[in-house]
């Protein structure tokens, strides 16, 4: 366990350095909720669009925010296996497990840091533009969003254990936009049905974001909430599974 902190203790110190991390998976997201805040108010209440409505935006961005998490996670990764740093440390006592925990932990706490920055800053637009956000909704969806974290940072380990420094990060561009597009943060999907919303329904980006907004608005059904949660729970401990046999073959063949 100690070995295990150790590592997590190191790579969030890695983390805290990389100024980039502080401007994509802090900064971002809350200059996003700004702008399509703004994009709101400048859309005509009668064509009854609600998607960049507060209430509703702020947890398409909370999903949104995740899929730069993943990247850092890629990202960590990958320059700690371009530069040895792993090889050496494969050649001590740690186990794989000690690896995976100690790159999901400090993940874990960012994306967690990260929603909580982008709630508060959702709760002050709230009062700007004269939209109530309730505050167990706010901490729901902050439990809410745990499985989806869990999701994307496996996918990032997944990249950064199988790819380089140069191609993760070009692989994880692919997963933001196809999980901002096809998990219905900046349209409607469900609105728009027909094809594109069958594609929503067979991946899981669409339901991380339905899952967080029903807890803001505190829709605790079993289509609104429960159905996505168990669906996007799910997705994330299959991809967890998948990415610790990932690190554990790779481990086995640097070491071989």
């Amino acid at each position: 366990m100690n070995r295990t902190l150790n590592f997590a203790k190191r790579n969030l110190t890695e983390i805290s350095r990389d100024t980039l991390s502080y401007i994509f998976c802090i900064a971002f997201p809350i200059v996003m909720l700004m702008v399509m805040t703004l994009v709101n108010e400048s859309i005509p209440k009668e064509a009854g669009m609600t998607i960049f409505r507060i209430d509703n935006l702020s947890g398409g961005i909370i999903v949104f925010g995740q899929t730069f998490v993943m990247l850092f996670t890629a990202l960590t990764i990958a320059k700690d296996r371009s530069g040895s740093f792993l090889i050496r440390l494969f050649a001590t006592p740690m186990k794989s497990s000690n690896f995976t925990n100690g790159y999901i932990i400090p993940m874990v706490i960012v994306a967690v840091a990260q929603a909580i920055i982008s709630l508060v800053a959702a709760l002050i637009i709230s009062f700007i533009v004269g939209v109530k956000l309730k505050l167990p909704g706010l901490l729901l969806a902050l439990a809410a969003m745990i499985p989806s974290a869990f999701m994307f940072i496996a996918i990032g380990l997944i990249f950064g254990t199988l790819f380089n420094e140069k191609a993760a990060p070009g692989l994880c561009s692919i997963i933001i936009s196809l999980g901002s597009f096809l998990g219905g943060i900046w349209f409607d999907a469900e609105g728009a049905g027909g094809a594109i919303y069958k594609i929503c329904k067979c991946l899981p980006f669409l339901y991380c974001t339905k899952t967080v907004r029903a807890a803001i608005h505190l829709d605790t059904s079993w289509t609104g909430f429960f159905l996505p949660l168990i669906i996007v729970t799910v997705s994330a401990i299959l991809l967890s599974l998948v990415s610790i046999f990932c690190f554990r073959l790779k481990m086995k063949a640097d070491l071989a």
